[in-house]
């Protein structure tokens, strides 16, 4: 679906973008991961053709009236309703002068009640939260059913419960249409979309199936909890040579990478048994997406 190559952003001698090679399979729910700063709202701003690259190519699939997009902070004009806004982004999105037919008026109020905002759809949204107006946003983003949909930042200003609706939205979508989905909340991104690309300093690190990133680039990890003496246990376990490193943290936890599983699951309970303590609990750490990017931009 979308297709970018070379693709560079300077402001001044700054360079957003440094030589991205964007592929967006279509149908699928893509993650744009990176902290803040990383050149994200900039390379959706190009694929909207709302910025003017500084260098490369795009190609983008979808025809223009395909395309929605959602900024990081929506603005509507503050006199106007919540559901007089989504009707106006369903005119502009289908090319209709007004929301004339049944079917036009219930597509308005699905995604107002999808949005969490049917109790305010009928006050004025200069009266509404920025949750309620990322929310409004989202609703206008899907109303005219997009086959391409660029969401930056989407839950960003939401409570857990209201980031727990737009999640879920969002995977309702996944087959239906393209999402390109930006975040620098790495737990969102893992938890809703198939494809991931790590974006830092303007250069795209990392481009896949989420699972490739997960299972090739973090370095197995265990958690041990021990009652007492963890501070010994970490300093034991670091000199052994099949250990990359140990660190004991709060609550008697000890954290032990190891240079690979094999090796932890032959020497590590003869290693702890060495060391005379007493051990609460051991379990290998779950890969997160957090872990895979720290290892991935450290």
């Amino acid at each position: 679906m979308i297709r970018t190559h070379g693709l560079v952003k300077r402001y001044g001698t700054h360079a957003a973008l440094d030589g991205v090679d964007l592929e967006v399979p279509a149908g699928s729910v893509y993650g744009l991961a990176g902290p803040n700063g990383a050149g994200k709202t900039t390379l959706l701003g190009i694929l909207a053709g709302l910025r003017k690259a500084t260098e490369g190519e795009v190609t983008v699939a979808a025809e223009t009236g395909e395309v929605a997009v959602l900024p990081d902070t929506p603005r509507f004009d503050p006199w106007l309703t919540g559901r007089e806004v989504v009707a106006l982004a369903l005119t502009l999105g289908s090319g209709t002068h007004s929301v004339t037919t049944r079917e036009d008026a219930e597509r308005v109020d699905e995604v107002l009640e999808q949005s969490g905002l049917t109790d305010a759809a009928r006050r004025r949204c200069g009266g509404y939260s920025r949750g309620m107006l990322q929310r409004l946003g989202i609703a206008s983003t899907l109303v005219a059913r997009p086959s391409l949909i660029l969401l930056d930042e989407p839950a960003s200003a939401l409570d857990p419960q209201g980031r727990r609706e737009v999640l879920d939205l969002i995977n309702t979508l996944r087959g239906h249409a393209t999402v390109l989905f930006s975040s620098h909340i790495l737990g969102d991104v893992q938890e809703v979309c198939d494809t991931v690309g790590i974006l830092h300093h303007g250069r795209l690190l990392f481009q896949g199936p989420l699972s490739d990133l997960l299972v090739g680039r973090a370095v197995p990890r265990y958690e041990l909890r021990v009652r007492d003496g963890a501070d010994a246990v970490a300093g034991a376990l670091s000199r052994e040579a099949w250990v990359s490193s140990a660190t004991a943290a709060e609550g008697g936890i000890v954290h032990v990478e190891v240079r690979s599983l094999a090796d932890a699951e032959r020497h590590l309970m003869g290693a702890l048994a060495a060391t005379g303590a007493s051990v609460v609990s051991m379990r290998p750490e779950e890969v997160s997406l957090e872990r895979a990017f720290l290892e991935l931009t450290s």
